[in-house]
């Protein structure tokens, strides 16, 4: 049976008792531990989910707010395992992970997004100690217990970064007797993976776990030019370990350390133009970003490290009328990046043929760049893009010069080489009332210290690769030709308390109230030294001398309010309202200094203006956000339901911005002064037969931006990285064959609406085209250089993900699908407006493979 035959049955096979689709609500029970798999699990009811939404145990039918749940039990049947997982069984959320590189992750929640380069606007909580830094969000925490993912300003009672919600992961603890599991999973694009646990005393008052993860895989994708699997591959690892000791009948003792890492590519991007006057020459430069045909052949090999350093100590203890919980944590998580360049088309490197005075450094790289054309005229990069005769852009040589664009085969873009590295010492302190009491209240402090460092370095390309630091003299073969360099220090202070009043059993009153101060300080770390190529300063922000030292404290507090009727036993109808906030912070220094000398005070032509406005520093972000909902179960649990409307202002929300051009690049958080956001979500979960599972959701978002004085042209359009609606469905059957084993089935289909990614929407603006076209050999007018940017959004996609295996409760095996139906789709596009085009990044596509999993 050939490949293709073997995918079809697959797909056959688990298609015949699947409708398509994934979970919303809940579905089962947390066990403590994996649950034999003997006889099928026994159905349960929303009355039976304990979760700890608020801090504390309770039912997830008494939760006033929307609260998605996977259980033990669904982790398993999906195989289930870090953050983009949980997401696509989620309504409502979408996230962007590793395109640019691994600890790059944005997760949007109900219109919000996480701004890269910002704070997050999602707490991530994992196993009640709340992680600091975005890095991390993607990555494997152990093996997970129970999965929860709250919706709305979750910081009163989760903390930090919790604007938009919270994800809460539970891991595995040690039991009274030895247990764990090995799992292996072998699939296509030569993907292999082993995660497996080993949990359970070590003594009669301590009792320890160790999880492990390893996977690698040569990822969907090739770079033709350097033939190597070089363009989304990944070896990924880490070791978790937990030590548990009872520490007297009232006193717990919670240590955990782990360490993981990345070694892979990064900018996994291709570049499409939207000049629709150049489209008259070639259609080509006014591309429609889902049409565009991905193809890569840079001639930098791309890689990404990150390592992760964590170490964290938990104390419970249990005075009877309260509870003490205080904890510490540690966190360190290196990461960089190597990259081709993207300046190209703007001759950052190619100076001395466009008449700049020539000094040996920028002839030897000028004369690079030629050598290294003159090889592959002809080279069939990417339309519009065309390697001709001489690396002159074509507007300056219309005859035989090139348009490359970025991530070309050739030297002329350079080099760049990133680094953000962060250290985090924190800690927590909460006093807590027993959950038994009508009036239940908790009382804490938290403290952050975080020392950052974020630099981008670009350099010339001289045809012998990247020196791995961020600043290389001009003698050697990779010289330093720009560079952003900046110390953060960052010391966060918080107060925090709530109180849940229960008058009768019926009703149900809470607030929860938080006041942070955050006092941000920035170093410039860039040496005062001449860029090579075009001369000046390394950072435009130095032309007057060294940078100062800035140092801005920001301050928010932040309520929460929550009511819940319960009319009967089944039904609860609810209602809250919270302050969402995200520290302001700073840009690298020198940001608003490239921007006003490469884009504002006309520098795109006579009519331009100040077409962006950018600072060193953005400002804080802040929500108000309301919900409303009812949930509920009808017919003895078979049925459960969850329908909830929001509303959210955001004032500032942070936005991540993206500039090419000459200058070389500049990743920049700039601010939207007002979104409002509006929206209904459904959540339904049927069990028509024990055993047998069906679910859905819907949720659909309106956003709309009302002012912005960054890009005022941009009232009226939506909020960015926000979907028109997500759609979820799909089933899951457990059926018993004989005694023997259980036949599992599962398919989960996940709709994402249409998606915009900028402010600039269907706008028509100028371009550094614009400012050129004028002085080149073409003579055109400005007009000619602009963009249209209303081709630049992501059109709806549909992605199907089948299982079909056998289980008992010893072993597993199951075959899978991830992708089936090999829908084409994009990851991120991230439009760089002045530049006159996006940078787009591909989805991944099907992968079938198998998974065989071993208990004891």
């Amino acid at each position: 049976m050939n490949r293709v035959a073997r995918r079809a049955g697959l797909i056959a096979g688990c298609a015949g008792i699947a409708i398509v689709a994934t979970p919303a609500f809940a579905q089962d029970a947390a066990p403590s531990e994996p649950a034999p798999a003997a006889q099928p699990p026994a159905d349960e009811s929303p009355a039976d989910i304990i979760v700890t939404a608020r801090r504390q145990n309770e039912r997830l039918l008494d939760v006033p707010a929307s609260v998605t749940v996977l259980s033990a039990d669904t982790l398993a049947k999906t195989g289930v395992v870090k953050a983009e997982n949980f997401v696509a069984l989620t309504p409502g959320v979408t996230i962007v992970t590793g395109t640019a590189e691994s600890g790059d992750t944005q997760i949007n929640i109900r219109g919000i997004n996480g701004a890269r380069d910002a704070e997050s606007s999602v707490a991530l909580v994992v196993d009640g100690i709340l992680k600091t830094n975005t890095a991390q969000l993607n990555e494997v925490q152990g093996t997970l217990r129970q999965v929860e993912i709250l919706k709305g300003p979750q910081g009163a009672l989760y903390g930090r970064n919790a604007a938009a919600g919270a994800i809460v992961l539970s891991t595995i603890k040690p039991g009274d007797r030895m247990t764990g599991a090995v799992t292996g999973t072998f699939a296509e694009q030569g993907t292999w993976a082993l995660r497996g646990y080993a949990a359970g005393p070590i003594s009669n008052d301590a009792g320890i776990v160790i999880s492990a993860n390893y996977k690698k895989s040569d990822g969907f994708y090739r770079n033709f030019f350097l033939d190597c699997h070089c363009v989304d591959d990944s070896k990924i690892y880490g070791i978790d370990g937990r030590l548990v000791v009872q520490a007297g009948p009232n006193t717990e003792l919670d240590f955990k350390a782990r360490f993981a890492r990345f070694d892979g590519a990064s900018i996994a991007f291709n570049a499409a133009f939207h000049l629709p006057n150049f489209a008259a020459v070639n259609p080509a430069f006014y591309e429609d970003v889902n049409d565009h045909p991905f193809n890569f052949y840079s001639n930098i090999r791309p890689t990404n490290d990150q390592k992760t350093y964590e170490a964290s100590a938990k104390l419970e203890h249990d005075f009877g009328a309260t509870k003490l919980t205080a904890w510490a944590l540690y966190s360190n998580v290196k990461q960089n990046l190597v990259a081709d360049g993207t300046s190209a088309d703007f001759a950052r490197y190619i100076a001395p043929a466009l008449g700049v005075p020539a000094n040996p450094t920028n002839t030897a790289v000028s004369n690079a760049c030629f050598a290294s054309t003159a090889a592959l005229t002809g080279f069939p990069v990417n339309q519009p893009g065309f390697i001709g005769q001489i690396p002159v852009p074509f507007i300056f040589a219309p005859a035989n010069g090139s348009t490359f664009g970025p991530y070309s085969p050739t030297t002329c873009d350079g080099t760049q080489y990133q680094v953000r590295n962060q250290t985090d010492w924190s800690a927590e302190v909460r006093l807590a009332s027993d959950t038994a009491s009508p009036v239940q209240w908790q009382l804490g402090a938290y403290y952050l210290h975080i020392n950052r460092l974020v630099a981008v370095s670009l350099g010339a390309d001289l045809g012998s690769g990247v020196i791995r630091n961020l600043y290389n003299d001009p003698s050697t073969s990779n010289p330093t030709s720009q560079l952003f360099a900046d110390r953060f220090t960052t010391n966060v202070y918080a107060g925090f308390g709530s109180v849940d009043w229960k008058p009768s059993d019926q009703f149900k009153l809470g607030l929860a109230l938080r006041y942070d101060i955050e006092a941000r300080q920035v170093s410039n770390r860039v040496p005062l030294v001449t860029d090579p190529i075009l001369g000046g300063p390394l950072n435009p922000g130095q032309v007057s001398g060294a940078i100062p030292d800035q140092k801005k404290t920001f301050r928010q507090l932040e309520p929460k309010i929550n009511v819940s009727f319960r009319p009967n036993s089944t039904t609860n109808i609810y209602a809250n309202w919270g302050i969402g906030f995200k520290s302001g912070g700073f840009n690298n220094s020198g940001s608003s200094a490239i921007i006003d000398a490469n884009f504002n005070n006309n520098a795109l032509g006579p009519t331009a203006g100040d077409v962006v406005s950018i600072d060193d520093q953005f400002r804080k972000e802040r929500s108000s956000a309301f919900e409303a909902g009812i949930k509920g179960s009808f017919l003895n649990g078979k049925l459960t339901y969850d329908l909830a409307g929001y509303y959210t202002r955001i004032t500032d929300m942070q936005f991540f911005e993206f500039f090419v051009g000459s200058f070389g690049l500049l990743r920049v958080v700039s601010n939207i002064d007002r979104v409002d956001v509006k929206g209904v979500e459904l959540n339904l979960n049927a069990k028509p037969l024990p055993g047998w599972s069906i679910f859905g959701s819907v949720n659909v978002t309106d956003s709309e931006i009302k002012k912005n004085r960054s890009r005022p042209y941009t009232v009226g359009n939506k909020s960015p990285y926000t979907a028109d609606y997500t759609i979820n469905l799909g089933t899951q059957l457990t059926q018993r064959l004989g005694s023997f084993a259980n036949l599992v089935a599962r398919a989960d289909y996940r709709i994402t609406g249409p998606t915009w990614f900028h402010t600039v929407q269907g706008d028509e603006r100028p371009t550094l085209f614009s400012a050129l076209l004028p002085i080149s050999a073409l003579g055109l007018p400005a007009f000619v250089g602009n963009a249209k940017y209303d081709v630049n959004r992501r059109d709806k996609f549909g992605v199907l993900n089948l299982r079909l295996g056998l289980e008992t409760d010893r072993w597993s095996v199951t075959a899978f699908a991830d992708n089936a139906l090999d829908k084409k789709w994009l990851a991120e596009v991230i439009p760089a407006i002045e530049f006159g085009g996006s940078f787009l990044s591909p989805g991944t596509r099907r992968q079938v493979g198998v998974e065989v999993g071993v208990k004891f």
